[in-house]
C-alpha cells in the first residue's frame, strides 16, 4: 500500500476520502474535492490526504486551492514524501527545484518494482536498454569491459543487455525494492543502493570501494529523475578508470537552456546542457543519438542517448 493511501487514523474521514476517490474516478473532480474537504475537517494533520485533495482541485480547475493544499502537504511532511514541491513549481506556486526529493524518488520506485518490467516494456514500449547497448556496440566494437557499474540499475533491464560483455556487473539503485527485483535475476556481480544526487562520499557508490574501478558506467533512463546533473557528473568522474566511457541517456528538453520539469514530474535536460557537463567533467562526446524512448499517455517521449569518455 502506497503512503498516499494510507489511512487517516479516523474511520469516518476515511469514508469520505473512499467517496472522494470514487467520485474522482467517474469524472467528479469537484464532489470528489468537497468530500475531501469534509474529510480534512475531521482528520486536518493527514499530509496524504492534503496530497489528494490537492490533486482533486487542480484537476477541478481551482489553482488556489490545490496550491494551499500542497503547501499544507508540505507543512505536515517536510520530507516531501510526495513531490508536493514538485506539483507546486508545476503550478508556477514554487521555484523548480534542482533535484526532486530523494525520499519521493525512492517510494516512487519502491511502489512501482513489482509491476515496473511489465508496465515499462509492456504497455510504455520502453527501449533504452537495447538502444543504449546497441550504442555502445557501435562505439566501442566488440570491446568486452573489465568492469561496468550501472547506476539506477532499477529491475535490471539495462544489466540484462550488457551482461555477456562485462567481466564484473555492478548495480546501484535508491530502491530497494528495485534491487530485490535486480538480485532476482542473478545478474549482477555486486548490488548496492546509492543517491546520485549525493556528493560522491556520501552517495553510497564508494565506501570502501575503490574509484577509478569501471571502465563503463551506464545510466539508462536516471537523469530524468534529476535536474541539476553536476553531482551524478562528480560521481562517475570518480568512478570511471581512464578512456572509460559513460553511456547515459536523458529526456530531450529541446532549446531549453538547461533542464524543465515536466507534467510527468520528471525532467528534461538540452543536449547543450549535457554537452556543458561533459566539457566540465573532462568528458568528450563519442556518440549521440535522438530517439523515442518511451510512451507516456499514448504520446511519444523524444530522449538523446549519449556516449562519452574520460582521457586516457
Amino acid at each position: 500500500m502506497s503512503l498516499n493511501q494510507l489511512s487517516s487514523g479516523d474511520l469516518i474521514a476515511d469514508r469520505r476520502a473512499d467517496y472522494a476517490r470514487m467520485l474522482a474516478e467517474s469524472g467528479d473532480t469537484q464532489g470528489a474535492a468537497e468530500l475531501m474537504a469534509q474529510a480534512l475537517e475531521l482528520a486536518p494533520d493527514w499530509a496524504a490526504g492534503w496530497f489528494r485533495l490537492a490533486d482533486y482541485e487542480e484537476k477541478s480547475g481551482r489553482k488556489e486551492a490545490a496550491v494551499e493544499a500542497l503547501r499544507n502537504t508540505l507543512r505536515l511532511n517536510p520530507e516531501d514524501v510526495f513531490g508536493a514541491g514538485l506539483k507546486l513549481a508545476l503550478l508556477g506556486a514554487a521555484d523548480t527545484p534542482e533535484q526532486p526529493p530523494s525520499v519521493y524518488v525512492e517510494r516512487l520506485f519502491d511502489d512501482y518494482a513489482g509491476r515496473f518490467d511489465q508496465a515499462l516494456v509492456e504497455k510504455l514500449h520502453y527501449s533504452v536498454p537495447e538502444k543504449l547497448a546497441a550504442l555502445i556496440e557501435r562505439a566501442s566494437g566488440d570491446c568486452h569491459f573489465r568492469h561496468v557499474v550501472d547506476l539506477g540499475c532499477g529491475t535490471g533491464l539495462f544489466g540484462e543487455r550488457i551482461r555477456g560483455r562485462a567481466e564484473f556487473l555492478e548495480g546501484f539503485d535508491l530502491s530497494a525494492n528495485m534491487l530485490a527485483k535486480a538480485e532476482g535475476k542473478t545478474v549482477y556481480d555486486r548490488l548496492g543502493q546509492a543517491d546520485l544526487s549525493l556528493a560522491p562520499d556520501a552517495s553510497g557508490v564508494f565506501g570502501t570501494l575503490p574509484e577509478g574501478r569501471a571502465d563503463l558506467v551506464s545510466a539508462a533512463d536516471v537523469l530524468m529523475y534529476l535536474g541539476n546533473l553536476e553531482s551524478v557528473f562528480v560521481i562517475v568522474d570518480h568512478l570511471l578508470a581512464p578512456d572509460g566511457l559513460f553511456a547515459f541517456s536523458v529526456e530531450d528538453g529541446g532549446t531549453i537552456d538547461s533542464f524543465v520539469l515536466r507534467s510527468s514530474l520528471r525532467y528534461a535536460h538540452s543536449e547543450a546542457y549535457v554537452v556543458s557537463r561533459c566539457t566540465a567533467s573532462g568528458l568528450s562526446i563519442v556518440a549521440v543519438e535522438r530517439s523515442t524512448i518511451r510512451m507516456d499517455a499514448g504520446q511519444p517521449v523524444a530522449g538523446i542517448l549519449f556516449i562519452a569518455r574520460k582521457p586516457a
